[in-house]
């Protein structure tokens, strides 16, 4: 979601001089709007401004839960904010949703809590075209290695605490190794990076090529989009106005008002004293 506006400006080169195209962390990104950061959704969509966080309930569309939060930062990922986005649910719920909440120690926390995520595993990327990915290793956590496709084994990095990645450096191991062409194109070696959750991440990976998980995640999908589609519709993916405390207020008066739209639309009506929807074949 995008500030109501910003303005930029851009010093005059000096010679010898180059401007960075690298983003500062936390940075500041419009004058009038100081608490916008730069969001990006991918590697090639960016924009400025807020994101926007929902919890859907996908049979009736209605929103159970929003939050507005500025664009960057750790704590407003959408996997930290989804644990938040939950939090107030007092049963078990299966919870879907893309990529971007596919992290290791999200899914490790939401089952913790007793739900059951249905979140797209993120793709993994060979080093080398049709090459070997990180699920083609052995990874032993507590046991603190990692074995190749090659069988040949390191020790992991030591372990620094639960929100901190881990490393595997196979350095000299690769010289000689039959493998080495479908592996890594590095001259000193295959060095993996192992992000916490390693294990749960596999086993979605696993999951989620299972028919039945495929068919429910098409299933409730669509219904989530489209209700974001009319959160989002008639221009309002642009904010009006500047801070995170007031156009959160304003998300939430939006969804509020979209909930009490909902079931008039499935034929919620007054006979004089109580309301009721209309029974349907």
């Amino acid at each position: 979601m995008s500030p109501p506006g910003r303005s930029s400006s851009r010093p005059a080169a000096a010679t010898g001089w180059r401007v960075t195209r690298g983003t500062a962390p936390d940075r500041i990104v419009s004058t009038v709007d100081p608490e916008s950061r730069h969001v990006h959704k991918t590697r090639t969509r960016r924009q400025d401004g807020y994101k926007a966080h929902l919890a859907i309930e996908p049979e009736t569309t209605i929103h159970t839960e929003v939050e507005l939060t500025p664009g960057a930062g750790s704590e407003h990922h959408e996997a930290a904010v989804a644990r938040e986005l939950l939090a107030g649910e007092d049963r078990s719920v299966e919870a879907f949703g893309d990529t971007a909440y596919s992290t290791g120690t999200a899914r490790q926390a939401l089952g913790e809590a007793g739900h059951t995520p249905f979140f797209k595993p993120v793709t993994q990327r060979p080093a080398v075209a049709g090459g070997f990915v990180l699920d083609d290793f052995r990874i032993d956590g507590p046991g603190g290695t990692a074995t190749c496709p090659a069988g040949r084994t390191v020790p992991l990095s030591p372990d620094r605490g639960p929100e901190l990645a881990r490393t595997a450096n196979f350095g000299n191991r690769c010289t000689d190794c039959p493998l080495h062409e479908r592996c890594t194109t590095s001259k000193t070696g295959k060095n993996l990076r192992i992000q916490p959750g390693c294990d749960l991440q596999r086993t979605a990976r696993q999951q989620a090529a299972d028919p039945a998980w495929q068919d429910a995640y098409r299933r409730w999908r669509p219904p989530v989009e489209r209700a974001v589609a009319r959160l989002v519709g008639n221009r309002n993916r642009r904010l009006r106005h500047r801070g995170t405390t007031k156009n959160n207020a304003w998300l939430h008066t939006r969804a509020a008002a979209l909930n009490l739209r909902t079931p008039i639309n499935l034929g919620l009506t007054h006979n004089g004293t109580t309301w009721q929807i209309r029974a349907t074949a």
